[in-house]
């Protein structure tokens, strides 16, 4: 009879046990797949939005700040999930982008990567450096440093190899990140243009008119500033080049305007062009001493390519393209025809 109680005793404390670690494990899988879920799980966004990661900021205070911005749920199964996977202290600072679809994983792998939000910047051809610097302290992710510092301590800063800071950047359209500095902006376009005109200078046309790649450089914004047309840019440095060659002056109404500065109301009149200044070609034998704007590739190319041909003077035909002319005479009929067509 004893022996009978004991073994349903047993029985029954086995079978209680087992019914307990089914339930535990059935709960345990029920947590599993609710985890699983919820890290598979697009985040709540229904339009990219960019957060600020700040240096110093836990996971935690991260998530918290999501949940309450409407974006996360459950922040806490997010951070213990991140801890178990030892990647809860590998969130990067910065901005970043969030997009509709992504999933808490996603998420934590997004804040992982330091794939921050990259911030557009144009330079554009034919600037001078003063404007290029002032769209570029314009933009409110870029933290200036050099408003106040005078072109000589620009100079130094780029460290560059020419004697003045006009004509020292490549026009393009470049990429940071907020705060990156208006000085490591300004290196990086000096230093393309260093490349550009590096390359190019490599496979110029033989017996140019130049000492140095700066007075190519020179020509280069001279001809960015006559024509913006591409296919004839080859053509003006043909006219500019052989004038040198020919010692005749380059009579360039682009310079003009630099040497006038903010004196230039949009008119060019007969006192301006006879005001003689370092950059007025009418004026001064060969080139002025320093480029007038930032070229582009095109433009350093032609200058260092230029086509071959007898013309020595070219008028604007009104539509962004020029008339050429071999004699003083032809030039000055197509200036008439044109001036005429122009005004009507």
């Amino acid at each position: 009879m004893l022996n009978t109680a004991v073994s349903f005793v047993r029985k029954y404390w086995v079978r209680t046990l087992l019914i307990l670690l089914m339930s535990v494990a059935l709960g345990g899988a029920l947590v599993f797949y609710s985890v699983k879920q919820y890290l598979e799980t697009p985040i709540f966004l229904n339009e990219p939005r960019v957060v600020a990661i700040e240096p110093g900021s836990s996971l935690t205070q991260i998530t918290r700040r999501l949940e309450n911005d409407g974006i996360l749920n459950w922040p806490r199964v997010l951070v213990l999930w991140a801890r178990w996977q030892g990647i809860d202290r590998l969130v990067r600072t910065g901005e970043y982008e969030l997009t509709p679809g992504l999933t808490p994983v996603s998420l934590m792998s997004l804040l992982m990567s330091g794939r921050n939000v990259q911030y557009p910047v144009t330079l554009v051809e034919g600037w001078t450096v003063r404007q290029s610097l002032e769209h570029l302290w314009a933009q409110e992710s870029v933290l200036v440093t050099l408003s106040d510092k005078t072109d000589e301590e620009i100079m130094a800063i780029l460290q560059s190899p020419f004697p003045a800071l006009e004509g020292n950047l490549f026009p393009d359209t470049y990429f940071f990140t907020r705060n990156t500095t208006d000085e490591a902006i300004l290196k990086r376009a000096h230093s393309r243009l260093l490349e550009v005109l590096e390359a190019e200078w490599q496979v110029r046309e033989p017996e140019l008119p130049y000492d140095s790649p700066w007075q190519a450089l020179i020509m280069a914004s001279i001809i960015e500033k006559e024509s913006g047309y591409q296919a004839e840019k080859a053509d003006i440095a043909g006219v500019f080049v052989r004038r040198l060659q020919q010692g005749m002056r380059l009579q360039s109404d682009p310079t003009i305007i630099y040497g006038m500065g903010s004196a230039y109301s949009g008119v060019i009149r007969r006192s301006d062009i006879d005001t003689t200044t370092p950059w007025n070609t009418y004026r001064i034998d060969g080139l002025p001493p320093t480029p007038i704007a930032i070229s582009g590739r095109d433009s350093i190319r032609a200058s260092l390519n230029p086509n071959p041909g007898t013309a020595l003077y070219f008028v604007s035909r009104g539509d962004g393209s020029h008339q050429f002319s071999d004699t003083l005479q032809e030039h000055n009929a197509a200036v008439r025809r044109y001036l005429r067509n122009n005004n009507e």
